[in-house]
């Protein structure tokens, strides 16, 4: 049964947060999932929440990841995973053992796009034990098609699927605390969109 996510029993995942990638996000347009995932790891770092980055193939169409992470997180920026063509990030044993160095057995995980990037981790890790949610606005894939189809899949491995004001919320569990605070002033309004740095 899932137990409320916790900071100090959780850790961040972002995958393949590239410039190239980020092309291919439709079903949530490009900048709000990378909005989100920002936001994501802002609250990571409020909570000291360990952040696990990985990109692949940075060299090719899918390019660089995005930038605005190495102002953020710039640890986890720079201690990112870089895979050389392994598609499902759990394969690549370097990504294991740094979520393994982390202790946390609840994963919060978004990952650009959800067709590839984020399904096949995800079902991997949750078959690993590790309890894990899917922030899918800070996901997205090509076509809506492929979103949905993807959405029944991590259903069926067991994924709870949430957003970033869910679970963000659930972390924080009390906003009047220092942290809680400090965090809520990062969300953003439909009247009010926060840049994404």
């Amino acid at each position: 049964m899932l137990t409320r996510f916790k900071p100090e029993t959780s850790a961040l995942l972002l995958i393949d947060y590239q410039i190239g990638t980020l092309q291919l996000a439709r079903t949530t347009p490009a900048d709000e999932a990378l909005r989100n995932a920002v936001i994501l790891a802002k609250v990571a770092k409020v909570y000291g929440m360990p952040i696990i980055m990985t990109a692949s193939q940075e060299g090719r169409v899918q390019g660089p990841t995005a930038d605005v992470f190495q102002r953020v997180a710039p640890e986890a920026y720079e201690a990112k995973i870089m895979r050389e063509g392994i598609i499902d990030a759990w394969q690549e044993p370097a990504f294991c053992l740094a979520v393994d160095a982390t202790e946390r057995r609840q994963l919060v995980v978004a990952a650009i796009t959800t067709d590839i990037c984020l399904v096949f981790p995800v079902e991997s890790a949750a078959q690993a034990g590790y309890e894990v949610q899917a922030v899918m606005d800070a996901s997205s894939s090509p076509f809506a098609m492929n979103e949905e189809i993807s959405r029944r899949r991590l259903e069926r491995a067991g994924v709870l699927m949430t957003v970033t004001n869910t679970i963000t919320a659930e972390l924080v569990a009390d906003w009047s605390t220092p942290q809680g605070l400090e965090v809520v002033a990062m969300l953003p309004t439909p009247a009010l969109m926060r840049p994404i740095d």
